[in-house]
């Protein structure tokens, strides 16, 4: 059983969602990460989504664009981000790492080479945000050859016959983008979220995620009544932007957001277990 079927299992037996923090390695520079993703979980982080800086993030809003940007200009490379996975990994054995980036960067290392190493280091499963299923068939074949999980998006736009296709192709769980945009846009409409995620489940067991949007620990806590994981990325993104200059401070600062989410969330589960 991998690392990501082990927290999903283990957090569906305490009737509770996943709570999936996404910063991007290396920023604001590479001696932050680590410290930051282990503060993360102990602050009530359940998976950590870490980001391979690129030029050109398509996916992204301009908070977690600005964040590549760094990170690059920090000269992070895709190597760099394998490193800080294996630094990461001495000391935590257990929390599910999954990799968000783009087919570029795979391509220069090879699939074989890049599934290779970050199975090596300790990555779990990875979003590939530029390569839907009808195109990855080489490369989902390396990463289950390797056992990593590879996670494939769903939108609000996605059609009946796209979600079959993508529940079937994917694993490890399925990000549900819930906004018509990109990361950190619009304001999110959870009633809506929660009528496609009834439908997405249709057609797959594996666990659903919702992200982009949630931004606060109220809208956390409202997604977790119907998502198996939440994630929070660009609101994370933003405290480390707004602190960059001091990482003691950019550290306590995003460990208690990520509290106030995970804190908020725990709440929401024992009124649902109460309710009942």
């Amino acid at each position: 059983m991998s690392r990501l079927e082990m927290k999903f299992s283990e957090l569906r037996g305490l009737n509770k969602a996943a709570l999936v923090t996404f910063i991007t390695a290396g920023d604001p520079s590479p001696d932050i990460t680590v410290p930051l993703m282990h503060a993360l979980v102990d602050a009530g982080s359940d998976v950590i989504e870490l980001g391979v800086p690129f030029s050109d993030p398509m996916a992204d809003g301009p908070v977690i664009q600005a964040a590549s940007e760094r990170a690059l200009a920090a000269g992070v490379t895709t190597t760099d981000v394998i490193e800080l996975i294996r630094g990461f990994r001495e000391n935590d054995k257990s929390t599910p790492i999954v990799l968000m980036g783009y087919l570029n960067p795979i391509e220069i290392m090879g699939y074989e080479d890049f599934a290779s190493s970050i199975a090596d280091a300790g990555a779990d499963g990875i979003i590939v945000v530029d390569m839907p299923p009808e195109e990855g068939v080489e490369l989902g074949g390396v990463l289950k050859a390797q056992g990593i999980d590879n996670v494939h998006l769903l939108a609000p736009t996605s059609t009946a016959d796209r979600i079959r296709l993508v529940c079937d192709d994917a694993s490890g769980f399925i990000y549900y983008v819930s906004l018509r945009g990109v990361t950190g846009a619009a304001t999110l409409d959870l009633g809506e979220v929660r009528s496609r995620l009834a439908a997405i489940r249709v057609h797959t067991n594996l666990p659903l995620g919702v992200g982009f949007g949630i931004d606060s620990p109220a809208a956390a806590a409202e997604a977790a009544e119907f998502a198996d994981a939440v994630i929070v990325g660009t609101a994370l993104v933003r405290i480390v932007a707004e602190n960059s200059d001091s990482p003691e401070t950019l550290i306590r600062k995003a460990s208690a957001f990520i509290e106030s989410m995970s804190s908020a969330m725990d709440l929401a589960a024992r009124n649902e277990a109460a309710a009942e």
